[in-house]
């Protein structure tokens, strides 16, 4: 291990400079140019198939065989002219990854000849094998029918010589077994709710749309080391390694100048990314050394979470041709900052109005008042389900750091919008409102516009901030699929203004006038959501103590985060939404716990091995030299050499408590781990592995840093902190 790492380091030393291929090509004349968006639909198919397209895109129509057939011919045509062989169903299982079947265009015909076809059935559905997926007990092993079906919102695309058509994945008794099925139903009860709210104050609203734009947090390290680290290789973080002498502490690498290598790295994903039509707009270094993000313009939200679980693909590829590796390992390095994923998340008019934008008179702030209260309400009924839908094993590594919020939801308004929530709060009341009421009002009202300009600041640390014109959902991790928690904000949302309209309406059919009906609505709203409201330092631990007070829960315990899911009260709101079935909960919590399981039974093999196989060796080899040294000593000066080799006598002793240390720690992890995996309650054996087994990584890992502290550093076997986080 030790020649390994050296290798490594040699490698990189001798490599030469990434030669970029140059290209004069505007990003204008490449962006989309791999997908079948309504431009190529136009050239492709004929005129009747692609109205009918549109409707399916737009109104949610739905198509008939010959239609079908037209749009699966000029997708084919297309796609060959571009030089593809194969098509697939491209979806997204429950495993924070994609899916791909490749089948060919090519079928014999019956004179021994051969022909490329395409039929509208291929397009609408495949039948992938479901019992490999994980399933959560919807499905036996040996039951392996599962269907995956086009998503005709979301564009194909081409990849290389694969024609890939985004598509839902469900079993053959029509349960979800993807991210997609769900987030398709909550973009729809979102958008619809929110349509009929918008119609208070715009008749011609129509359709509402949910927009997201992603930002995208990631670690690179060169591929050499990378592959001489086999728990970087194997679980996508380093189990081990002490901190480097400089690391983040100096700041220097925050928006810093990009390293050129890394600079190529970007401009190849990019490219890549610009053809198939993903709109990235900005990158920059992170906090933490070979940290960097990427984040594109807003997108309708079905669209963005394709286009991020797809440009993750693309970036490990991409990385590959550079001699790199991507992580998105929520914390693949110890003592730096981890990544995240932030989701921010806003409603778009068809007559192209943000509804979390303020607009410019009171009329139209009213709405923006409206939408923006009923998203805190959301987030003050629904907050412990938004934090437990990003909960997972490797995302409890960096929430409640200093870097990520606790597992609490609280929402972040800006101290002078918050102080006028108030003020609407106090005036506001049941009676009817005198002229000189409804006047303050008002004009509190049309300030809004100049309140953000000058005086709305963002919070970091605040999971759910709202930042000028969008909610901005910052507890997500990097590796996490956005739909998981843009499926529950989508919903709790809409949960919240169909409620409110109901309470609208109720006002109104009383006789009251509906501006005043709807103030005295967002009133209540106000009241009731007070407490999730948070200025402060959300990573503080005062914040733990004033949410306590405040009776809002702390969803820290991943294994308890996933069983939020399935509280009664949860449960049904799901169920009301059609959102999911209370078997499709049930197995998506049994999901999560196996994932856990299994993840860190990997950490705990991979760490059992090194320390037992290549670390202790390693100590044991120093260990020795040093106990031939003072052997040497005492030949050579056996009246003082118990004075001369006091450093080396202790530095035996110490090595000596860190390799016990090491041995015990890994006996009994593997004895926690044999006791653990004997548990058939699959909930009670995730719980051991993650209160029970899992500190015992941190336990080993102690004395293993330790070591490398001391041992030599021409025997340490494997690359170190400084080494891997040094990319230039």
């Amino acid at each position: 291990m030790a020649i390994l790492r050296f290798k490594a380091l040699d490698e990189i030393s001798k490599r030469e400079p990434f030669q970029h291929r140059s290209t004069h090509e505007k990003i204008s004349s490449i962006f989309g140019i791999d997908v079948f968006d309504r431009e190529k639909m136009r050239n492709y198919i004929p005129r009747d198939a692609f109205e009918a397209m549109c409707r399916a895109i737009d109104e949610n129509a739905q198509l008939d065989r010959k239609t079908a057939n037209q749009i699966a011919m000029g997708m084919k045509t297309w796609a060959i002219e571009r030089g593809a062989t194969h098509y697939s169903h491209w979806f997204q299982p429950l495993n924070d990854s994609t899916a791909e079947k490749h089948d060919s265009f090519f079928e014999p015909t019956f004179d021994g000849g051969s022909v490329e076809t395409f039929r509208g059935e291929l397009l609408i559905q495949q039948e992938p094998d479901a019992s490999s997926f994980p399933t959560g007990g919807l499905r036996n092993t040996f039951e392996a029918r599962g269907y995956s079906a086009w998503d005709p919102s979301s564009p194909a695309f081409l990849i290389g010589k694969t024609l890939c058509i985004p598509s839902i994945f469900i079993a053959y008794t029509g349960e979800a077994l993807d991210f997609k099925t769900p987030l398709l139903k909550s973009l729809n009860a979102v958008e619809e709710a929110a349509a009929q709210v918008a119609q208070y104050f715009d008749k011609d609203v129509k359709e509402v749309n949910v927009t997201l734009g992603w930002e995208q947090e990631y670690f690179l390290v060169d591929e050499a080391l990378f592959l001489a680290r086999p728990d970087l290789a194997q679980t996508g973080r380093t189990l081990m390694g002490h901190i480097a002498a400089k690391d983040q502490q100096l700041e220097d690498h925050y928006f810093g100048a990009i390293p050129s290598r890394v600079s190529e790295f970007m401009k190849d994903f990019e490219e890549q990314a610009y053809r198939l039509g993903i709109p990235l707009k900005t990158r920059h270094n992170e906090v933490a050394p070979n940290q960097f993000e990427c984040a594109p313009m807003f997108e309708e939200a079905n669209i963005a979470v394709d286009h991020n679980t797809l440009l993750m693909n693309v970036m490990r590829s991409v990385a590959r041709q550079h001699k790199l590796r991507v992580l998105f390992h929520e914390k693949p390095f110890y003592g730096v900052n981890g990544s995240g994923k932030h989701c921010n998340w806003s409603l778009m008019t068809d007559t192209g109005v943000n509804l979390l934008a303020p607009g410019k008179t009171p009329r139209t702030n009213t709405q923006f008042l409206t939408f923006f209260v009923c998203a805190i309400k959301a987030a003050n009924d629904y907050g412990s389900l938004m934090m437990a839908s990003i909960q997972s094993e490797s995302n409890s590594h960096r929430l409640g750091a200093h870097e990520a919020p606790p597992g609490i939801m609280s929402v972040f308004a800006g101290s002078t919008l918050s102080n006028m929530l108030d003020s609407i709060e106090e005036r506001i009341t049941d009676k009817k409102m005198t002229p000189d009421e409804k006047t303050d009002i008002k004009l509190d009202i049309g300030k809004i516009p100049s309140i953000l300009l000058d005086n709305t600041d963002r919070n970091r640390t605040s999971p759910f901030a709202f930042t000028g014109n969008r909610f901005e959902f910052r507890a997500a991790g990097a590796s996490d699929n956005c739909a998981a928690p843009l499926i529950v904000i989508n919903t709790a949302v809409a949960e919240t203004l169909i409620e409110f309209k109901k309470q609208v309406d109720k006002l109104i059919d009383k006789g009251v006038k509906k501006d005043e009906a709807i103030l005295q609505v967002i009133q209540k709203y106000i009241a009731a959501s007070k407490r999730i409201r948070f200025e402060g330092n959300g990573y503080g631990e005062e914040w733990l103590e004033e949410a306590k007070r405040r009776g809002l829960e702390n969803v820290q315990v991943a294994t308890d985060a996933f069983k939020v899911f399935l509280r009664p009260e949860n449960v049904a709101l799901f169920k009301k939404h059609n959102i999911y079935r209370e078997a499709e909960l049930y197995a998506r919590c049994e999901i999560k716990h196996e994932i856990l399981v299994k993840k860190i039974q990997i950490e705990s093999r991979v760490l059992a091995d090194l320390a037992t196989n290549h670390i202790v060796p390693t100590a044991i080899k120093y260990q020795n030299v040093l106990i031939q040294n003072v052997q040497g000593l005492k030949a050579i000066l056996p009246d003082s050499y118990e004075e001369l080799a006091a450093e080396e006598i202790r530095t035996i002793r110490t090595v000596a408590g860190h390799v016990k240390a090491i041995r015990e720690g890994v006996h009994e992890m593997i004895e926690q781990r044999k006791i653990f995996n004997n548990e058939e309650n699959l909930e009670k054996r995730a719980a051991g592995y993650l209160l029970t087994v899992r500190p015992y990584l941190d336990t080993i890992r102690y004395h293993i840093d330790h070591l490398e502290r001391i041992v030599d550093d021409e025997l340490w076997p494997l690359p170190k902190y400084r080494e891997m986080m040094a990319i230039s």
